[in-house]
């Protein structure tokens, strides 16, 4: 606390080292000696109800075409429940990487459809297109989400965790989409 009674510095969050991966304490021998908690990836596993994505996930933008995010979020529960993580990961922060990742995908398709360049309102010159900064902010929340999904599926994972992701398929949503 500083002098005028304010909180201001102090831990950030996110901040500092990452923890080790489960499979790496397992590699190590665990050297904290702290009880680990196992998820062990069956080779035949039986599926379950993934939680119902969001009516607004599905719904319809101006242009009448639905958004696509509910698509994005089975995908990602898919995933969770092949590997066994779907009960470690709230259901929100997937509609919030579905919902990011949709968004990402809608400002990319404007940037095709209207150029990268727009007409400044007061004096009419060229400015970028405002589509450009929002889908880099869109594509950057999108990472910061997925990371925090990874890092939870890695931390709890007693093999490592390989094959396709959700995240390997962005880029090739958006080429599917282009076409139409």
């Amino acid at each position: 606390m500083a002098k005028d009674g304010t909180n201001r510095g102090g831990a950030r969050p996110g901040a500092g080292r990452k923890p080790k991966a489960l499979k790496e304490k397992l590699d190590t021998g665990n050297p904290g000696g702290r009880k680990l908690t196992r998820i062990d990836i069956p080779e035949n596993i039986d599926g379950v109800d993934m939680p119902k994505p969001g009516e607004y996930l599905s719904g319809l933008q101006r242009d009448g075409k639905p958004l696509g995010a509910d698509e994005i979020y089975n995908k990602v529960c898919r995933w969770l429940t092949k590997l066994g993580c779907e009960k470690l990961i709230n259901p929100t922060l997937v509609e919030q990487y579905a919902m990011s990742v949709a968004r990402w995908v809608q400002c990319e398709e404007a940037i095709s459809r209207l150029g990268l360049l727009g007409k400044h309102a007061t004096t009419g010159s060229p400015c970028q297109s405002p589509f450009v900064h929002m889908s880099q902010n869109y594509m950057k929340q999108s990472n910061v989400l997925w990371a925090t999904i990874q890092q939870i599926v890695k931390e709890n994972c007693s093999v490592e965790v390989t094959g396709s992701n959700p995240e390997n398929d962005m880029m090739e949503m958006l080429l599917r989409n282009r076409g139409n």
